[in-house]
């Protein structure tokens, strides 16, 4: 049985996902008010991530240091939020909360399988479940997506992946997500040398596109790694992925609230799958003690 606090830190980390999603599309998405492109919108939320993180490790009495985080939690990190930011410019909500967590999924099962974990039943129906759930939510409805958005959304998944596999076994949350935010940052310079480089990308931002990604940088970002790395010292790779599925349903949800679209049945239906599924893949362990 996960322990409370795990369950609830997982359960935050959850809503700063579906957080980000929302957040994305409302500022990259080409008929919103909110104007920001994608260079702009990756390095405001890196550069807001990592100042936000250095400020609260200052305030709990802690020192930076260089030696934290490393410097493949680093790349995947901005492996993942580049492409992130891309792909939204293509991507509905859903489609690309869906391709993105479909292959985090993918990568944690791979790599639990290649760590010598087996699989119960009850694991596989569980995943099941929760893959129908948003089949059922997200595909019947959905336009065909842009190939180029899908392609970059799944680099993102294979980054994100990597990246919470690698967070697995840190005793310093905070200090390791810091240390990936501020040694991701050099790379900006980089970064901004892409619109002069990709055709047909320009430097675009107003003052709603700028909040929208210092939100999703300083909050939902860097707040929520950090969470999320504590939440992972509890989860097994299986567990971990899986929980990452409730993600789509919960940005849909954030749909429903804040961009006030409708309550559909089979939202409902779909997000009790999806919950009933991850449920049950969380369960199916509780009598197998973690390893020390």
């Amino acid at each position: 049985m996960l322990q409370p606090s795990i369950m609830l830190t997982t359960a935050i980390a959850m809503l700063a996902f579906a957080g980000n999603s929302v957040l994305c599309r409302l500022a990259l998405s080409p008929d919103s008010a909110a104007l920001v492109d994608p260079t702009s919108f990756s390095v405001i939320r890196l550069l807001s991530g990592a100042i936000s993180l250095a400020l609260i490790v200052l305030w709990r009495g802690h020192r930076l240091s260089l030696s934290a985080g490393s410097w493949y939690g680093a790349a995947t990190l901005l492996i993942y939020l580049v492409a992130f930011s891309f792909a939204y410019v293509q991507l509905d909500t859903g489609v690309g909360a869906l391709i993105l967590f479909g292959v985090v999924q993918l990568v944690m099962l791979l790599a639990a399988l290649r760590a010598g974990q087996r699989l119960k039943t009850q694991e596989i129906v569980g995943l099941l479940l929760a893959l129908a759930g948003l089949l059922l939510l997200l595909l019947p409805g959905a336009a065909r997506p842009n190939l180029i958005g899908v392609l970059l959304m799944c680099l993102s998944g294979v980054g994100w992946g990597l990246y919470s596999l690698a967070a697995r076994n840190t005793t310093t949350a905070l200090l390791t997500t810091c240390g990936n935010f501020i040694k991701a940052t050099p790379f900006l310079i980089l970064l901004l040398a892409v619109p002069l480089l990709l055709p047909g990308q320009s430097i675009q931002i107003n003052m709603a596109g700028a909040c929208l990604a210092l939100i999703s940088g300083s909050i939902t970002s860097a707040l929520g790694y950090a969470i999320w790395y504590r939440a992972l010292t509890g989860l097994e790779a299986t567990q971990a992925g899986a929980v990452q599925l409730s993600v789509p349903v919960l940005a849909a949800i954030g749909g429903v609230l804040f961009v006030s679209e409708d309550l559909s049945t089979r939202l409902v239906i779909s997000s009790a799958l999806v919950i009933g599924g991850i449920y049950y893949v969380l369960q199916a362990r509780r009598d197998k003690p973690r390893p020390t």
